[in-house]
């Protein structure tokens, strides 16, 4: 299984972006797939997540800024981040969870760099 992502960058702070991560290697649609983000210095955090059924689930920083899609028999997730701040600056990851209870896939993330 493998998960390719992209669409990061470094961008002005208000500015948009999208992120898009495609997974393969497998034949049945993933569980859950989300977005991760890793600041220098603090612990990975989600961003968004979403399961195969369309329930989406935030982090409070990012509600109604972020949003979360799924082309479910593409096993793509996409990311549309609006408002960008500099505290979004970070590396953001994929992750795919096959099926609940197993360990997650992770890509192998992307930069994103907001500042003036």
């Amino acid at each position: 299984v493998q998960l390719a992502e992209s669409g990061g960058g470094s961008v002005q702070p208000g500015e948009s972006l999208r992120l898009t991560c495609v997974g393969s290697g497998i034949v049945f649609d993933f569980d859950t797939m989300g977005w991760y983000r890793q600041a220098p210095g603090k612990q990975r955090e989600l961003v968004a997540s979403m399961t195969k059924s369309g329930i989406s689930n935030y982090a409070d920083f990012v509600k109604g800024r972020f949003t979360i899609s799924r082309d479910g028999p593409k096993n793509t997730v996409y990311l549309q981040m609006n408002s960008l701040q500099p505290d979004d600056t970070a590396v953001y990851y994929c992750s795919a969870l096959p099926v609940p209870g197993w360990s997650p896939y992770w890509g192998q993330g992307t930069q994103v760099t907001v500042s003036s």
